[in-house]
């Protein structure tokens, strides 16, 4: 809630009572005027298929986003290894299973993403990261810039901009 009402330029007001509850209340900005035309939908290209068998190792602890993801990896013709939860994402970069790119949701149990990259970055030094979050970018890193091999998509996301993010990152291995 507070990462959509900053990226809208907005607020949220919460108040919670005990016996009584919790409200939490948005403002947005209002848009007065007309809406601009929308310019007819142009044509994306279809996006390259992965020619290199990389693995991208997924971790969320949300299953239809997991699955969301590895599905259009897997689509793209990545190879793909699933985690739920920090600890377990670990004990996959600790083994000697191949990863090209590490895909972490930041809010995970256990061991949240940005404790879970900075680990697997000591084990793996150079490893890629693409942290998910639904969280505006400066709440997450204060606005500081992060590392080349470390970027973040907040959610929701579109998933032609997952598969650009994926493919930049990968592509510029």
């Amino acid at each position: 809630i507070y990462g959509f009402a900053r990226q809208s330029n907005g607020q949220v007001r919460i108040s919670s009572e005990p016996g009584r509850g919790t409200a939490v209340t948005i403002y947005l900005p209002r848009h007065r005027g007309a809406l601009p035309d929308e310019p007819a939908p142009a044509s994306s290209p279809e996006p390259m298929r992965s020619q290199r068998n990389e693995t991208v190792l997924v971790v969320e602890d949300e299953p239809v986003v997991r699955d969301l993801v590895t599905e259009v990896l897997r689509d793209l013709g990545y190879r793909t290894i699933e985690a739920q939860d920090g600890p377990s994402g670990l004990d996959i970069v600790r083994s000697r299973a191949r990863v090209d790119l590490l895909v972490t949701d930041v809010g995970l149990p256990g061991l949240n993403g940005r404790l879970l990259a900075e680990q697997a970055r000591a084990l793996r030094p150079g490893l890629k990261v693409l942290f998910m979050t639904g969280y505006a970018e400066n709440a997450m890193f204060g606005g500081g810039r992060l590392d080349p091999d470390i970027q973040m998509i907040t959610k929701p996301f579109p998933v032609e901009r997952l598969v650009e993010r994926i493919q930049e990152m990968i592509e510029h291995s």
